[in-house]
């Protein structure tokens, strides 16, 4: 005769409630992380700041990142998390009034925020529903970034406007697979840390925002 197995069963309903929390929590840190960047940005503008340089960007990006990391379980990594979107918020600013100040500039960033929201809600929407697990793409994404991240420096340097636009288009792609990834990361139990969780999905946002941007931007003849 089977026995019941009240402790299996326990288990797996504190699994999914706890992964429950985290999906929440995700989601509720990322709205707020967005709409903190999105103010930084609006106040950078308004301001006309200029933008603080490739260097000081990635000196600041990846400090505060490391930041974040360092104390994601405890409540500095919050403050951490706000430093680091505001930042993000700050550098975009200069960009959008670049883009804003050119011929079908305002078309142009409204097309990319509204393809970053609706990408962004396809693919999210589509892994939590799915439920499908895209831990398969974990090694291929980070070798893909880093290739597109040192391209990018590249045709930074060198002043490589075709190469610019190639890494541009594998941000995109790369960003959406990240979504994926991150997203199925949070459902199946393998990412436990919601402070972690909405820097990945604000950073895939971000760039996959100003890649679309440079993109259009480049289509519409005003690069």
């Amino acid at each position: 005769m089977n026995t019941p197995m009240p402790s299996v069963t326990t288990h797996q309903q504190a699994e999914v409630l706890s992964t429950n929390k985290v999906v929440r929590n995700t989601y509720s840190l990322l709205s707020m992380t967005l709409i903190f960047s999105a103010l930084m940005a609006g106040i950078s503008m308004s301001l006309n700041l200029p933008h603080p340089g490739l260097i000081i960007t990635l000196l600041g990006y990846f400090g505060l990142l490391f930041a974040t990391a360092k104390f994601r379980n405890s409540s500095l990594g919050l403050v951490f998390v706000f430093a680091l979107t505001g930042f993000m918020g700050y550098t975009l600013g200069p960009i959008l009034n670049s883009y804003l100040a050119l011929p079908n500039g305002s078309e142009v960033v409204m097309t990319a925020m509204g393809a970053t929201g609706t990408i962004f809600l396809a693919l999210s929407g589509y892994a939590l529903v799915s439920r499908k697990d895209f831990s398969f793409m974990g090694s291929f994404l980070m070798v893909g970034i880093i290739v597109a991240f040192l391209a990018g420096l590249s045709a930074v340097f060198f002043e490589m406007p075709v190469l610019s636009l190639a890494v541009s288009s594998m941000f995109v792609l790369l960003m959406a697979g990240l979504i994926l990834y991150e997203t199925s990361n949070i459902i199946h139990g393998g990412e436990t840390n919601y402070i972690m969780a909405t820097v990945t999905l604000y950073v895939s946002i971000f760039n996959l925002f100003t890649s679309l941007l440079h993109l259009l931007g480049h289509f519409n003849g005003n690069d």
